[in-house]
């Protein structure tokens, strides 16, 4: 609606342009106009915790066992990713393991997020389809079963009980 706004061509309204021009120079004006503009600046409240909980991943360069590559090539099969950033034990999300990989992996570079800046990185993050974080690991798993339940359904049944085996017949 603000860029209808701006298009208009009263006097008051050049005037404005003018302004937000100016701004539109500066590095932090600047940074904050294209995240509302495009979007970016949009954040899910999903509780208290890191900066980037709720918010777009930022698309990182990523060093994995499999090479170099970045987070938004993870997220190209339209399905949630969970990145193990930092430390020797993986976040264990065992029961969703057929729905949510795990990629172990090393951020190279500051984590920049849009509007807010740089934020410091964390030990893990569980990214939903969509590229937003559903959760945030700063050390430990506290959270992730229940982030996980609740983006992407219960829990798989690892015991074998109450699985149910279909049969095709020809």
């Amino acid at each position: 609606m603000a860029q209808t706004a701006l298009q208009r061509q009263d006097e008051r309204m050049k005037a404005l342009a003018d302004v937000v021009s100016e701004l539109a120079i500066m590095e932090e004006p600047r940074r904050r106009l294209a995240g509302i503009v495009s979007g970016l600046d949009i954040h899910y409240d999903l509780g208290e915790g890191h900066p980037l909980l709720g918010r777009r991943m930022p698309d990182l360069d990523l060093l994995t066992a499999d090479g170099p590559t970045r987070v938004y090539e993870l997220l190209r099969t339209a399905r949630p990713v969970l990145l193990h950033l930092d430390g020797p034990a993986s976040p264990d999300i065992a029961g969703w393991a057929a729905r949510v990989p795990v990629v172990a992996a090393t951020a190279a570079g500051a984590w920049e997020l849009p509007v807010l800046g740089t934020v410091a990185p964390p030990t893990a993050v569980l990214v939903r389809p969509d590229g937003y974080v559903a959760w945030v690991g700063e050390g430990t798993n506290a959270g992730l079963a229940d982030a996980a339940a609740t983006w992407f359904g219960p829990a798989d049944d690892l015991s074998g009980m109450g699985r149910s085996t279909v049969r095709h017949s020809r």
